[in-house]
């Protein structure tokens, strides 16, 4: 019998068969995930429909003959292409101060009950007197930690990353 230290001479050193199926199954993942990179771009090429050809005006001076020209679709406009839009009233590309203020002034008038043309901290306020007295539920004039809780201003909802993204915004328009 031999001790458990000696090694015959005709022993070959195998590594773990965990190693060898670890290093199998490692490899068999990475050939996988690259080959689906790979393919991943030639599944989008394919499922993108052609753009339908445009109508071509004929001859220019034969007008029976000639079909109409359909205009492209328009490019969507920007967030700021839309603010600019809403605020130059009168459509001539260019923002008046008046323009640019109507919205302040409609604001002002709202704040301005009586109409007189002057905003008094009660009618700046208002709003916020009224937000403290309907959270001031035993009408004592102080807000506990629990009343004032419910004065906390509403979450604002966030616009998704894509939507604020001008790149994800123009493959999204791309894909539609």
């Amino acid at each position: 019998m031999t001790d458990f230290h000696e090694v015959s001479e005709d022993y070959v050193p195998r590594p773990p068969r965990r190693r060898l199926a670890a290093l199998v199954a490692i490899l068999a993942l990475l050939g996988g995930a690259a080959g689906l990179w790979l393919s991943a771009g030639q599944g989008q090429a394919a499922s993108v429909p052609a753009p339908a050809p445009m109508p071509v005006v004929a001859g220019e001076d034969d007008a029976a003959d000639s079909e109409l020209t359909v205009p492209a679709p328009a490019a969507p406009k920007s967030r700021e292409e839309k603010r600019f839009a809403r605020t130059d009233r009168d459509d001539d590309g260019r923002i008046q101060q008046a323009e640019y203020l109507a919205v302040r002034r409609r604001n002002y008038e709202k704040l301005d009950v009586n109409g007189d043309g002057r905003l008094s901290f009660e009618e700046y306020a208002a709003k916020g007197i009224a937000k403290f007295a309907g959270a001031d539920a035993d009408g004592d004039g102080v807000l506990v930690p629990a009343e004032f809780a419910v004065t906390a201003p509403r979450p604002r909802r966030v616009a998704s990353a894509a939507a604020q993204c001008p790149v994800c915004q123009v493959a999204e328009n791309e894909g539609e």
